[in-house]
């Protein structure tokens, strides 16, 4: 089989908007790969009850495919994939898509300049170019703890939901009290006989504007484009000002997102107990802030208890925790989020040399930009090391990165060579700006966060405003690579200590 131009992984969002620039700008000749049967990424897998975005809808969409039809400031996971399969069909990417066609590795030939991507189920597929989309937030991440496999009842992830099991009337365990967790539980609070959610430690909660659009703000939306584009930049600014409460730790703008936070903690609950097990010691931001409007009532709720005593182990009935005591239950639900630290797990990527990049990440994930690893030429990662963020959307960041490949794609065709590879003084230099940038902010303090790897390092998120990541990817630094046939091949760097 001829060997294709891009080979792109995933069709979440940041693999859909890479093939759209790919067919906008004319380039026809790529595959996408997608483990699943159909489109949508997390979104297509988180179906639990109540599932949907915490950023407004119009900024989390792509800015050239404006979407009149939200119905809502904060989409649901059913408007979400709607609009994800309306990108698709609109730039008629199906006849791209290879579903049902997981990625287990990919190696580059130096001698040829193409890498082969190889399926789970033995196809070998050649490309010039890899995208992988696959993200932060593709891994579900199960509790290690001991006696999982003992338990007789229902268990499940919240990423795994089991739509066909009925809550009512049953005994529940939650187990985790992150984004997912937040939505679910008051969703499954008013079913259940006994809800016994298990809290490591709290996180701050802010309140979320959320509100069915007006007949009228409907009309304007599908009417008048300008009206629109202005909201969603008011969205954008509105967002990116959130930032300047993480930029340095206890500066005026975090002591009053502290004080808000605070405030509405006192407002909603009102149990000194419960208000105990709910308060953070840690300053607003270090963690990801979470935005609900009915968490604390369902804990509220007579049927309802959190527990922080730290859990034992899964007996066959139900949850032990350190003090002895069980809580019997009928079902498990695994609130625990995913395996944000992997980030192209379990796809083994081996560059030039023979290196494999999760061998070089071991001791944390880092790319340049967010996008180029050195050693690793013509493949890229979409929302990739250090491009996470806490205040605005990361579709903003996705379209940043999906620009800058194209230009490093266009850059491989004007020069009439066969790849292109950071290297890895530049790639080097620009983590540690990177790394050094956060030692004022929020997401320093001490904290656990899943913003940071077992040794500490701050690998998920970016440090600074996004408007400062579009300027920096506005174009690319072509002395920062080497190119095939041009630069002598320089020693690839070992795994950070």
């Amino acid at each position: 089989m001829k060997p294709v131009k891009v080979c792109v992984i995933g069709t979440g969002f940041a693999g859909l908007c890479m093939a759209i620039q790919l067919k906008r700008s004319g380039i026809d000749d790529f595959v996408i790969l997608d483990k699943a049967a159909a489109v949508g990424g997390t979104w297509r897998e988180n179906t639990y009850p109540g599932a949907g975005c915490d950023v407004p809808c119009h900024l989390y969409s792509f800015s050239f495919e404006l979407n009149p039809n939200w119905t809502r400031r904060f989409a649901k996971q059913s408007e979400i994939i709607a609009y994800i399969e309306h990108c698709v069909a609109k730039y008629d990417l199906a006849r791209h898509i290879r579903f049902n066609t997981e990625v287990t590795e990919a190696r580059f030939d130096e001698g040829r300049g193409l890498w082969t991507v190889v399926t789970k189920g033995g196809e070998a597929i050649e490309a010039q170019f890899v995208v992988s989309g696959l993200g932060q937030l593709s891994r579900p991440q199960f509790p290690r703890i001991a006696g999982l496999d003992r338990f007789q009842g229902k268990a499940f992830h919240s990423a795994y939901w089991d739509h066909g099991y009925d809550l009512a009337g049953k005994r529940v365990a939650v187990i985790g009290t992150g984004a997912s967790a937040i939505q679910f539980v008051p969703e499954i609070q008013p079913k259940v006989a006994r809800l016994s959610v298990f809290q490591r430690s709290p996180t701050w909660m802010v309140p979320k504007d959320d509100y069915v659009f007006s007949a009228w703000a409907q009309w304007a939306f599908h009417h008048l484009p300008g009206v629109q584009r202005a909201y969603r930049h008011w969205t954008y600014l509105l967002l990116e000002s959130r930032f300047l409460s993480f930029r340095r730790k206890g500066n005026f703008f975090a002591r009053l997102a502290q004080k808000q936070c605070q405030a509405y903690l006192d407002a909603q609950v009102t149990d000194p107990a419960l208000k105990a097990k709910l308060q953070p010691d840690f300053p607003v931001g270090c963690k990801r802030i979470l935005i609900t409007n009915d968490w604390y009532k369902a804990l509220a709720q007579p049927n309802a208890d959190v527990v922080t005593e730290a859990i034992a182990e899964v007996t066959e009935t139900g949850v032990r925790t350190r003090d002895g005591q069980l809580h019997e239950v009928d079902c498990l639900i695994y609130g625990t989020g995913f395996e944000t630290q992997s980030f192209i797990a379990p796809m083994k990527v081996w560059g030039r040399q023979g290196a494999e990049l999760n061998e070089r990440w071991r001791n944390g994930a880092e790319a340049h930009k967010g996008v180029a690893i050195a050693g690793f030429p013509n493949f890229f990662v979409l929302y990739g090391p250090n491009t996470n963020l806490g205040h605005n959307s990361i579709i903003f960041m996705i379209e940043q990165q999906v620009g800058y490949i194209m230009k490093c794609l266009g850059e491989v065709a004007r020069r009439g060579v066969r790849s292109l590879d950071v290297t890895p003084p530049a790639m080097q230099a620009y983590n540690d700006t990177v790394q050094a940038s956060f030692e004022t902010t929020v997401w320093n303090a001490d904290c656990h966060s899943w913003y940071k790897n077992a040794q500490g390092r701050i690998t998920n998120n970016w440090p600074g405003f996004t408007v400062s990541y579009w300027w920096m990817m506005r174009q690319p630094d072509f002395a920062e690579f080497s190119f095939d046939g041009q630069t002598a091949p320089q020693p690839i760097p070992a795994a950070a200590e």
